[in-house]
């Protein structure tokens, strides 16, 4: 397998300018780890106080002269499920463009992952915590990875309100987005059960309700032909879409079930009610009086990433991207019925490095989910719901102090209990012993993940690169070495396209 290289020359930006240009894409609208993990969880709730600085300790968001974040102490983040920047990202390089680096959040790369976590027994989370030396100057990059139980059976699951709302505007007539959605619905209403219910709501110039919430039972049939009928007219007015969206979500809300709006779209809004802090404003009201969450669903080579995002962490949901009808019934088929029960509402998670141990560290991504360390155990703070089967990742690069030995960091994730609200810790902790001495000695899912962060950090920051950084053609190698060794097809998937982005650098250069 190749190894990665422990010193690199300074990689030039030129190939990476052009991404500048690829944010005008977004502008307009034409119509578990594997082996032995280094940390183990504790079970039941935990405060972890001991392991955190004392409250006039430096804060972790204090920044260093080289941007990096201080040493040693914390750093809070809400957790968060969504993968779409790395979907939109890949489907980017395909066509033979550079993503826009605003589109780039690594956490939505590594999170496109499997992991081998150990999974809990019930509601709540397992925590793993391991890391592997880079190589030089005592860098290492560190796993903090959080689990939920497995997805409940078909059976065993609460029913399911789904509110669909489906973009049918003049550029969803494209291939690739309206059809998709189509086809997947349609046979997401065959696996869904007979207590489940469904609405559909439309909009391009204005929006429409197609069909009220309706309990599936003997009306499948009335599903499918509200489906069929689809198709596709003129502009884009994503705010009566939304509006009307909550609306029917609201009219049909099933106690005791679990109630979602469903925004299918490229979320390029270009009539009525453009304005994103409205729009996030009427999503928040509905989270917060009646407990619906958002699950959004980005289509189209052109794609507002930013506005469906934001809308999706307003609504206490979560977003992905799909591009081919494989990915589409992933989506609607199995991921949707599959995880529509909450295991964890607001959960956060604080990771606290020891200041004994540690130089220094950084937090590749979640730019947008951080949390103000002291909000960590304020539950009227927001954070991210989070479902049965689902596993969240954070990668850290981590300087250790030269020589020292003992307790590197702990990390604790603080969640509410979705019908009770009642709040829950637990904690793991890794030891500077349990470093393995290279990357390419830590467990296989490990190594995926940091091949992916480091992608994502190429694409997103090639100016400041993360310690030990990998070229992105030692990366390509990399990739394709893991994809041979899992044989994952989205493994094989990432070494796809890293090889995309590589075969842009040489035309950059």
């Amino acid at each position: 397998m190749k190894t990665y290289r422990t010193h690199r020359p300074h990689r030039t930006p030129r190939l990476f300018a052009t991404a500048a240009a690829a944010a005008l894409l977004l502008t307009g609208c034409g119509a578990g780890g594997d082996g032995d993990s280094g940390g183990k969880a504790s079970d039941g709730a935990a405060s972890g106080s001991e392991a955190f600085p004392a409250p006039g300790a430096p804060r972790a968001d204090e920044k260093g002269e080289d941007g990096r974040e201080a040493a040693g102490h914390l750093s809070t983040f809400a957790l968060d499920v969504d993968t779409a920047s790395y979907g939109y990202a890949r489907r980017t390089l395909t066509a033979g463009q550079l993503p826009a680096s605003s589109t780039i959040r690594p956490e939505e790369f590594v999170n496109s992952f499997r992991q081998d976590y150990e999974r809990p027994d019930g509601n709540g989370f397992s925590v793993t915590v391991d890391g592997a030396r880079t190589g030089d100057d005592d860098w290492s990059l560190v796993r903090v990875g959080l689990a939920t139980r497995t997805a409940a059976s078909r059976t065993e699951r609460p029913p399911a309100a789904l509110t669909f709302v489906i973009d049918v505007s003049g550029s969803m007539g494209e291939p690739g987005r309206l059809d998709l959605a189509k086809s997947s619905l349609g046979t997401m209403t065959d696996r869904l059960r007979d207590d489940d219910s469904v609405a559909l709501v439309t909009f391009s110039g204005e929006a429409e309700t197609v069909l009220p919430m309706t309990r599936l039972g003997d009306h499948r049939g009335r599903v499918h032909d509200a489906v069929d009928s689809l198709e596709p007219t003129d502009s884009t007015n994503l705010g009566a879409g939304v509006e009307t969206g909550y609306a029917t979500a609201v009219e049909g809300l099933r106690a005791g079930a679990t109630n979602r709006v469903v925004l299918v779209s490229d979320a390029l809004a270009n009539t009525g009610d453009t304005d994103a802090d409205s729009l996030l404003e009427s999503v928040s009201t509905a989270r917060r009086e009646h407990g619906i969450t958002l699950f959004g669903v980005g289509v189209g080579s052109e794609y507002g990433d930013a506005l469906m995002e934001r809308l999706a962490d307003k609504g206490d949901g979560h977003t992905t991207y799909v591009s081919t009808e494989e990915e589409a019934r992933e989506v609607f088929s199995t991921d949707l019925p599959r995880n529509i029960d909450l295991t964890a509402r607001d959960a956060k998670a604080q990771v606290a490095f020891d200041p004994a141990t540690v130089a220094e560290f950084r937090l590749v991504g979640y730019d947008d989910r951080r949390v103000a360390d002291d909000d960590f155990r304020d539950d009227r703070v927001d954070g991210g719901e989070v479902g049965p089967g689902h596993t969240v990742t954070a990668v850290y690069a981590v300087r250790v102090k030269a020589g020292a030995d003992g307790h590197l960091a702990t990390a604790t994730v603080r969640w509410l209990d979705p019908g009770t609200r009642a709040p829950h810790e637990t904690s793991g902790r890794l030891e500077t012993g349990a470093l393995y001495d290279r990357l390419t000695d830590a467990p296989v899912r490990f190594q995926v993940t940091t091949t992916a962060a480091y992608f994502a950090d190429a694409l997103r920051d090639p100016e400041t690169p993360l310690p030990d950084a990998p070229t992105l053609g030692e990366l390509r190698d990399t990739a394709d070495a893991l994809a041979d060794e899992t044989e994952d097809k989205d493994v094989r998937g990432l070494a796809d396209v890293i090889a995309d982005a590589s075969r842009l650098d040489r035309h950059a250069g």
